[in-house]
């Protein structure tokens, strides 16, 4: 291993390809950028062999590609600052998201951010969610106050048994809590790792699928850079850093709830940039999910 310099910078490029019919290799996604690891600067090489961050590269047009991390955590921070698709992204999905399976398994367990492109001019949809055991239908949708396609961007998601948070730019955008009781909503069992990846959401993702991908805008870049983890990152049997010891700071008290300076902007976001809200929802569920009466 090459010797490494802290804070080093690495850059890669993972790209999605497919061949046409003249028998020329197209690109249609592009994921780019920097992430700040321990990990050696150096070439693609050096990446896939030191980095916690492997590629996922689709095979299909339409699979996009990604990249995940090589380890599982239970609970902690995590946070990557992205720079959206620009122009005309209308059908393209960036997703930021943590699963328990490498698969979409029937089981699974997961917490999502997905960006959904709109036409050029129009704002960018941040979607959240939360799945536990398979089952998920807990979207919130929400308008940004700032065009994540002109720079970069922090997102974040703080997980603990009591609470799991949303943020963009440190801002609080959605608080998903648990009611300390056994229940069927609230992960807390299954260690996740964090992908992201960009995508043809053309089907659902703008305009509920009326708006198509263009694919001659293609490709589509998100780029990436300070990859950040800071959470209990899971070793078999079980790791001591689960159990609720205080000695992490996302396992202390005071991230269980807001600052105050922080239910002021969650309050500012919930009053003015909420899109859709499922617990509001009684079309779709008479009677509201559990988790919504916290």
């Amino acid at each position: 291993m090459e010797a490494c310099f802290p804070g080093s910078s690495l850059p890669f490029l993972f790209r999605s390809s497919f061949v046409s019919r003249s028998g020329e290799i197209l690109h249609r996604f592009l994921i780019q950028g920097q992430l700040q690891d321990n990990a050696c600067a150096g070439s693609f090489q050096d990446f896939s062999r030191w980095a916690d961050l492997v590629p996922l590269l689709g095979q299909e047009s339409s699979e996009g590609g990604g990249f995940q991390t090589r380890d599982r955590y239970l609970f902690g921070w995590f946070s990557m600052k992205m720079k959206l698709v620009g122009g005309d992204s209308a059908g393209v999905v960036t997703a930021y998201y943590m699963c328990s399976d490498l698969g979409a398994g029937p089981k699974r367990d997961e917490l999502d951010f997905e960006f959904l492109g709109n036409r050029t001019g129009q704002p960018y949809t941040i979607q959240t969610n939360v799945y536990q055991s398979g089952i998920g239908g807990r979207e919130m949708r929400h308008s940004l106050w700032f065009d994540p396609t002109a720079d970069f961007h922090t997102y974040s998601i703080l997980w603990n048994r009591h609470r799991i948070v949303f943020y963009a730019d440190r801002v609080p955008i959605r608080v998903y809590k648990n009611n300390g009781r056994k229940n069927d909503f609230f992960p807390t069992e299954k260690p996740m790792y964090m992908f992201s990846s960009i995508w043809d959401g053309d089907d659902w993702a703008t305009r509920g699928g009326l708006e198509k991908t263009n694919w001659k805008k293609a490709p589509f870049v998100s780029s990436y850079k300070d990859y950040n983890v800071d959470g209990c990152r899971w070793e078999e049997p079980f790791p001591a850093c689960v159990a609720s010891t205080g000695e992490h700071w996302w396992d202390q008290s005071e991230a269980w709830v807001l600052a105050d300076a922080q239910q002021e902007d969650f309050s500012w976001v919930g009053r003015n940039l909420v899109v859709y809200d499922y617990c509001k929802d009684t079309e779709r569920y008479p009677e509201l999910p559990e988790e919504c009466n916290l």
